[in-house]
């Protein structure tokens, strides 16, 4: 894949979300341009709501701490207000990627105010590697959240940076990354393949059901069994071939 004079298309956001993470990850897979390790969030990072669908957006990105008061001075920016205003710049709705910086964390990142706050700015979802709290309160908004426990007390919290790279569940996150996040965790999606991933996750389907639905059916025939795997396998192979020529 030439980085350097790719067009990167829109992609479709809505499409990303009719698939799940796992399906996501599958299909990342396929166009090789990272590694089948690298690319989502270890299991600290856990839905707090899983019952909700697919959360897809673009990060914007803050740093946190509530183990001692800010250090302010006077003059010095509102950075809450600020993280705001990047909501606008960005190229879709934004997932709040947050890094506490406390560890153990000394109280929760967010609350039903906070939540409420993102949303009503157009935000789609929060990530962070610290604590939740008013978990009751913030399902009530159908806001996707992650964290990495709770802890019902808030601390001393506030933000120290925005719009910085943050370490979130064992990867680093940019401001702007593509983000795709359920129940069964949070992957970033390469920009440079997004617009085609919806496809490959079809497909990909398509191809794992020549050996499920063998299986959904009750069928036991081990030969017949080994050759649907050896058919998909086939079958994803000339997948990949035909999304290297797309790059």
């Amino acid at each position: 894949m030439n980085s350097v004079t790719k067009k990167f298309e829109p992609p479709n956001l809505a499409e990303l979300a009719k698939y799940d993470t796992p399906t996501i990850c599958n299909a990342i897979e396929l166009f090789n341009v990272r590694p089948p390790t690298a690319g989502y969030m270890d299991r600290r990072i856990a839905a707090c709501f899983p019952d909700l669908p697919p959360m897809v957006g673009y990060a914007t990105t803050a740093t946190f701490r509530s183990a001692e008061p800010a250090r302010k001075k006077a003059g010095d920016p509102n950075l809450s207000a600020q993280h705001l205003e990047f909501f606008a710049s960005l190229p879709g709705p934004a997932v709040v990627v947050f890094q506490d910086l406390d560890d153990p964390p000394a109280g929760a990142t967010f609350g039903d105010g906070m939540c409420l706050t993102y949303k009503t700015f157009g935000a789609v979802g929060l990530i962070t590697s610290g604590a939740a709290r008013d978990l009751d309160n913030v399902r009530a908004l159908d806001f996707p959240c992650f964290s990495d426990g709770v802890v019902c007390g808030h601390g001393h919290c506030h933000t120290e940076s925005i719009n910085v790279p943050v370490h979130v569940g064992g990867i680093t996150i940019y401001p702007g990354d593509l983000l795709h996040g359920d129940c069964n965790g949070v992957t970033t999606i390469p920009l440079e393949i997004a617009d085609a991933v919806p496809y490959a996750c079809s497909e990909y389907l398509k191809h794992e059901a020549i050996v499920l639905d063998r299986l959904r059916a009750g069928n036991t025939d081990i030969p017949g069994h080994q050759q649907a795997i050896a058919e998909m396998g086939r079958r994803l192979s000339n997948l990949k071939e035909e999304l290297s020529g797309m790059l």
